[in-house]
């Protein structure tokens, strides 16, 4: 089988950027996918792909923009597109043996990830008059929803669409798609280079893993870890718009941290806070952290009660439940592990199972 994956970008920095490189590394090991190349928009130059790739401006677009030159497929079986927003590609993926892998809520929420104006977390489904008023100016309001219509038009005409969680197939079956074109593949984590460097020390800290937006609850992180009286620091691992704003509070901020840095500090860990206000499409950085038999202190936020031990988790925006679930959590220790559920060779195997029925489709 060929296969050809279009990204918006190559990277290690995001959530996402790790997603891909991971199943990249998968797909190149595996015999029976004869040809694997991958099509980004952008190439950062922090990731070194397993595969052929070459760079495509326009992929990367988030509004409807046509690519700089045209994409030659017709020699591969499958086309993923993975974590694509640009309508006007999405929309030409329909002549393809095509699927998409959606990585968070901008199918269906023209927002910022179900999270509305003032902070109150979203049950509405998409629809225009309900949304543009969180949108703030009108003008921009019209835009985001039919850049939300528009891609979520395009989704609906593929054969496959794969979701991280069962968390975003019910968002996306609300708003319209067809149950049985929705596959349910949760991301995997990869551990060779987060336990590459394992002589590294770092102090025992609480750590927060992500990226430094209002909408990760980091506030909500600095409230929690008060309230839990450990002696042990916070530390923000990431970086992000609010990064000067949690500096200027005195808070320890690593700044983004290759993947050997970063499994050094899940090392030191002894709780992940994730207090996510936005809903969570997956939250791969508790997989992460469960790998390294550190417990996760966190918000019931979309998608994470679905890896989620259940020692630590608290009812979404209760801060102080959150406060008091870091202090049991560090006072009691107890043993956590990735759930046998969301181990690679199960994920892969949902994988290759969708890229089969696509290529049947034709």
């Amino acid at each position: 089988m060929h296969v050809a994956v279009i990204a918006d970008r190559c990277s290690r920095r995001g959530g996402a950027d790790q997603h891909l490189l991971d199943v990249l590394g998968e797909l190149a090991a595996d015999p029976t996918i004869g040809r694997l190349e991958l099509v980004v928009g952008i190439d950062d130059g922090t990731a070194r792909p397993p595969c052929p790739h070459r760079v495509v401006a326009g992929i990367e677009a988030r509004d409807a923009h046509p690519l700089a030159k045209e994409l030659d497929l017709h020699e591969f079986d499958v086309v993923h597109l993975h974590n694509v927003v640009n309508p006007w590609l999405l929309e030409r993926a329909s002549s393809w043996p095509a699927l998409a892998t959606v990585q968070d809520h901008r199918p269906f929420c023209p927002g910022q990830g179900k999270l509305q104006l003032g902070g109150r977390r979203c049950a509405r489904r998409f629809a225009p008059e309900l949304c543009a008023p969180c949108l703030g100016d009108q003008s921009y309001a019209e835009r985001m929803v039919a850049l939300t219509e528009r891609r979520l038009a395009a989704l609906a005409q593929l054969p496959r669409v794969v979701v991280l969680s069962a968390y975003m197939k019910g968002e996306l079956v609300d708003v319209g798609l067809a149950r049985e074109r929705l596959a349910v593949i949760p991301p995997f984590v990869d551990l060779s280079a987060l336990k590459a460097n394992a002589k590294v020390q770092i102090e025992p800290c609480v750590l927060f893993v992500g990226r430094l937006v209002e909408a990760k609850g980091i506030d909500d992180a600095i409230t929690a870890h008060a309230a839990s009286q450990t002696t042990l620091p916070l530390v923000f691992a990431g970086t992000g718009s609010q990064r000067q704003h949690l500096e200027r509070r005195g808070q320890r901020v690593t700044g983004w941290l290759d993947r050997s840095a970063l499994g050094a500090h899940y090392r030191a860990a002894r709780a992940l806070l994730m207090p996510s206000r936005w809903q969570e499409p997956f939250g791969i950085v508790g997989l992460e952290a469960l790998s390294f038999g550190v417990p996760v202190a966190a918000y019931d936020s979309g998608g994470i009660r679905e890896w989620h031990p259940g020692q630590g988790l608290v009812p979404w925006g209760d801060v102080q439940a959150l406060g008091r679930a870091l202090a049991s959590l560090l006072r009691e220790a107890p043993t956590v592990d990735i759930p046998a559920d969301f181990h690679t060779k199960a994920q892969m195997a949902k994988l290759r199972e969708t890229y089969r029925a696509v290529a049947e489709k034709g």
